[in-house]
């Protein structure tokens, strides 16, 4: 496919999904073209969601941080992990209830979908990214799982990018749950294309109208293959042009960054 086809592709999409940490950027620092790419979705009436595997903060923590980069979206346009494992939830058992590990990302979430919390008896056990991991915690979970309660994880990352470097994730936090109850989470982040799904009825489009840029062959780009949406990787963030052997799906487009995919939708 040549650049002019490339272009007009893209173009023609009603609804644009995007990554954050790796396209947008890199802990408190925005990376090229991150600005002139959502002045260029504004512009053009474009639908767009930034859609994050990290369930710590609030959709409102997001849009702030963003603004603190220079870019001012409403937090209308952020979609997480911690909603998608509550919209899970909603979806699967009407007023259920959780004991929770994570932070206000979560809680906030589960909260908005009416999902009380309780360290008694809960239908669920969920647990996000939190900086308040404890023994004490931990212990609850495993007895509350062994009682009955359904393991539910935000997001299956081992790793996740922080100012001071990788940090564990919500799949290093839960791990430690699993292997004591011998019972295997389910995670509602992505690779799941139930988050990818849930993104593009939110934006109220078709999946042929939509397209996904992310960094992560891993998370990103087998979810939007998996949901029928196309995909764009940028090579700003963890995957290299060189590891793309390594996976038996391929992205729809590789790109250097948000700058390049800037510039070929501006013509």
């Amino acid at each position: 496919m040549d650049l002019k086809d490339i272009q007009t592709a893209l173009q023609q999409k009603k609804a644009f999904i995007s990554d954050m940490d790796g396209v947008v950027y890199h802990g408190s620092r925005l990376l090229p073209g991150a600005a002139a790419f959502v002045q260029y979705l504004l512009e053009n009436k474009k639908d767009f969601l930034f859609l994050t595997n990290s369930s710590e903060r609030t959709p409102k923590e997001l849009s702030a941080k963003l603004a603190r980069l220079g870019i001012d979206v409403g937090e209308e346009h952020f979609y997480t992990s911690a909603l998608a494992a509550a919209d899970f939830l909603s979806r699967q058992k009407e007023n259920c209830s959780v004991f929770a590990i994570g932070e206000a990302g979560l809680y906030n979430a589960l909260y908005e979908k009416g999902i009380t919390m309780n360290d008694v008896n809960p239908d669920y056990v969920v647990v996000g990214e939190t900086r308040t991991y404890s023994y004490e915690r931990i212990e609850k979970a495993v007895r509350l799982v062994l009682a009955g309660a359904k393991l539910v994880g935000t997001n299956p990352d081992m790793t996740g990018p922080a100012e001071q470097g990788i940090v564990p994730a919500t799949g290093a936090l839960i791990a430690p749950i699993e292997l004591a109850t011998g019972k295997k989470a389910y995670f509602a982040g992505k690779p799941n294309p139930f988050m990818m799904r849930r993104a593009v009825k939110k934006l109220e489009a078709k999946s042929c109208e939509t397209v996904i840029v992310g960094d992560r062959m891993d998370t990103d780009i087998v979810a939007g293959v998996e949901a029928e949406v196309d995909t764009v990787l940028v090579l700003s963030g963890v995957t290299a042009k060189e590891d793309l052997h390594k996976f038996a799906y391929t992205p729809k487009y590789v790109l250097r960054g948000l700058d390049e995919l800037t510039d070929i939708l501006k013509g």
